[in-house]
């Protein structure tokens, strides 16, 4: 595929913020959600459990990648001006106090409470002799069958220490002085904490279990001490052109293979021995800049099972979302889009008309043909169950399965051979870009002709996640684009070099330079009317080439609005640079997953959603779609409901410093509390747009 390219701009390093560091940041404030007393308890232990599996990911991920960079001997700065070693370096320095600080909020700001609701985590030694018996019962029975403890050191082979498993190092005496060391390796197939009765909310950690019970597995040993130590490894491997003829077949090699991946972090009890510390980091080629002290339980990802307690009035109140019955069938779903373009947001709007678009699309005898592109969906799939259920039945089915989603790959494999059996055309893309884009094309048969319907999300077409993002997603009709969808799937599936489109933004065609000539538009009719504007949403903000022409919109003078989860690089509010620029990051309730682009356009405002982010992999390396919102009702609709009100948050949200620094939001004496996942709860995007469709006329008014 083409990719456009603009001349490079000289740009200070001091205009940007460092990508690596922007992403702790946001980290950091998912921390304050488990330290937020006005979220429910059970709640804010979800928050720290995705505090500590997000920097695990990191680590797997970003860290492993630099320490590769460092050893190739990689010499290019980034943006703000950092070589690799400056990176990890101060990594470090954030990452490690911020570890700590997750312990603290645990054991002196969540225990006390939980114990206050009647959860405990109790520790072995201070269980009641009867307790302790009934769980050294349990040991005997459920646990040591799967404990296999192995020799460590000294051994004529090193045993392989597994990503993410937590173990004991456990230190046995030796007549000869010499080191004696054994691995246990706590079984993942069991509860992490153990209930001590049906009766109440009692729980002790398996790992101390198994510690106090290592005569059983040592049997005639001198047990001299057992530490706790968790190992996380590259999980970043690629995929390779020249390995990948067969991509299937790569992407399950390269799945086994992650998990051998080269150790970047080990997590351990601060009480190991040192010669036991030194013994394990010699074993595992590590050093002690790769260690994270921990002073309380290793792997707080366990804390989803405390979290999975019935209690309700602990927990978020559930709510139903909004669900109109015109998309509750074959003909009515149909009709309804061809009155107009149907908006939907999740979680707030029902993701069952998505499901029902594809499952009408699979019963339907009209419905001669099927287009799809899968990234996430999930172990179990309503969709995919759709598809197989219309290629069982003959219809034209292909599917575009984006094999390499990471950490996914495992579940999309198994769909991709379900599909090919069922015999649908099944694609998976291409090894050296992601197909990222979320797209459904429909193609059935009214009257003497054909007539085509699209579905273009922000989000996955999982409805897992869609009860717990914000996703928009946008049914529609419009012939432009239906065909830009139907050529866009001939390059997926088939072969094109198709480098321009009516109506959508691709990357890593166009999608770059599409971004950037609107906000250069808007420059041009700002200079001349003054009333710019620009709204973004999305997950992150990477890229310099935008981030630079955003800087020119402020200097303009237009009022640029970013909300933007997670990683910013672009420095708002410094004078003569971007001081009319504002950077908002909102962590609730829900993952803020939405992407979506506004522009004023001299009062013809222009609205694209997609599946894009502006960062340099997505514009590059991935395809990418925006489409525009072809109804003036519901761009005015989305920019009121959705961006407005994300805007007024002052719970949620935090500002970014023009230092990069965050702040929360909060209620002054002239402003009340607002919380946007709460106002969307009660005010669904599409329930909105049927009532104004309502009152005003049968039909959604549409423009071609």
């Amino acid at each position: 595929m083409r990719r456009t390219k603009r001349p490079k701009r000289e740009a200070s390093p001091d205009q940007y913020i460092n990508r690596e560091l922007s992403w702790l940041a946001f980290n950091l404030r998912v921390l304050a959600e488990a330290r937020n007393a006005a979220n429910p308890l059970l709640e804010r232990l979800k928050f720290l459990a995705i505090f500590e599996s997000n920097l695990d990911e990191f680590y797997m991920v970003r860290v492993s990648g630099l320490i590769e960079q460092l050893e190739s001997d990689y010499s290019k700065l980034t943006p703000d001006g950092l070589t690799v070693s400056e990176q990890l370096r101060k990594i470090h320095e954030v990452a490690i106090p911020m570890r700590q600080l997750a312990t603290q909020v645990f054991q002196k700001e969540l225990i006390p409470y939980l114990e206050v609701e009647g959860i405990r985590i109790k520790e072995y030694a201070d269980l009641s002799p009867r307790k302790r018996r009934e769980v050294d019962d349990y040991f005997k029975s459920e646990i040591f069958p799967v404990c296999t403890p192995l020799v460590l050191y000294p051994a004529s082979t090193t045993p392989f220490i597994s990503n993410r498993s937590l173990n004991l190092a456990v230190v046995l005496a030796n007549p000869s002085a010499e080191l004696c060391l054994a691995r246990v390796k706590i079984p993942s197939i069991l509860p992490r904490a153990i209930r001590t009765s049906a009766r109440n909310n009692d729980f002790v950690m398996i790992e101390d279990i198994i510690a106090n019970n290592l005569d059983a597995l040592f049997p005639g040993v001198e047990i001299r001490g057992a530490y706790s130590f968790r190992v996380l490894r590259d999980a970043d491997i690629e995929i390779r052109e020249l390995e990948a003829a067969d991509l299937l077949t790569a992407v399950e090699e390269m799945t086994r293979r992650r998990r051998f991946g080269d150790p970047v972090r080990i997590d351990l009890n601060p009480k190991m021995p040192q010669d036991v510390r030194a013994r394990i980091l010699a074993l595992l080629e590590l050093d002690e800049s790769d260690v994270f002290e921990v002073s309380g339980l290793i792997g707080l990802d366990f804390l989803w099972e405390i979290a999975a307690l019935d209690l309700p009035k602990l927990k978020y109140s559930p709510f139903a979302p909004f669900h109109h019955e015109s998309l509750s069938s074959s003909e009515a779903i149909f009709d309804t889009i061809k009155k107009g373009p149907v908006i939907g947001h999740q979680p707030f709007d029902s993701f069952r008309p998505v499901e029902e678009f594809i499952a009408s699309a699979a019963k339907d005898p009209k419905v001669i043909g099927i287009k799809q592109s899968l990234y996430r969906v999930g172990s179990h799939s309503p969709i995919v169950e759709s598809l197989l259920e219309a290629a069982e039945e003959g219809k034209q089915v292909a599917v575009m399965v984006e094999l390499k989603a990471r950490f996914d790959e495992s579940n999309n494999i198994v769909w991709a051979r379900a599909l090919e059996r069922a015999g649908a055309h099944v694609s998976y893309g291409f090894s050296e870009l992601k197909t990222h884009c979320k797209l459904c094309l429909i193609v059935r048969r009214e009257g003497g002709s054909m007539h085509t319907y699209a579905h273009i999300g922000t989000g996955n077409y999982n409805p897992a996640t869609a009860r717990l993002y914000t996703d928009l997603g946008i049914f529609t009709d419009n012939p432009d684009v239906c065909q830009d969808i139907a050529e866009l799937f001939n390059y997926l599936t088939g072969f094109s070099n198709q480098s321009s489109y009516r109506t959508l933004l691709v990357a890593p065609i166009n999608l770059r330079e599409g971004i950037i000539e609107r906000i250069e538009r808007e420059i041009e009719h700002h200079k001349k009317s003054k009333n710019g504007r620009i709204i973004f949403k999305l997950n992150s903000l990477v890229d310099p080439e935008v981030t630079d022409v955003l800087y020119d919109a402020s200097r303009a003078g237009i009022k640029v609005d970013l909300i933007v989860r997670g990683i910013c690089c672009l420095r708002p509010g410094v004078p003569g640079l971007s001081e009319n620029i504002t950077v908002t990051s909102i962590v609730g309730r829900f993952l803020e997953h939405s992407r979506a682009y506004y522009f004023a356009n001299n009062n013809d405002p222009e609205l694209l959603i997609g599946s894009a982010d502006l960062m340099r992999r997505n514009l590059d390396l991935r395809i990418e779609v925006l489409a525009p919102v072809q109804s003036a009702e519901l761009v005015r609709l989305v920019k009121q409901e959705v961006l407005d009100i994300c805007l007024r948050d002052n719970t949620n949200a935090w500002k970014l410093q023009s230092d990069g620094s965050y702040v929360r939001r909060k209620p002054t004496k002239n402003e009340p509390a607002f919380n946007c996942h709460l106002w969307l709860l009660a005010n669904p995007t599409s329930k909105s747009a049927f009532e104004k469709a309502r009152s005003e006329s049968p039909t959604i008014e549409r423009s071609s």
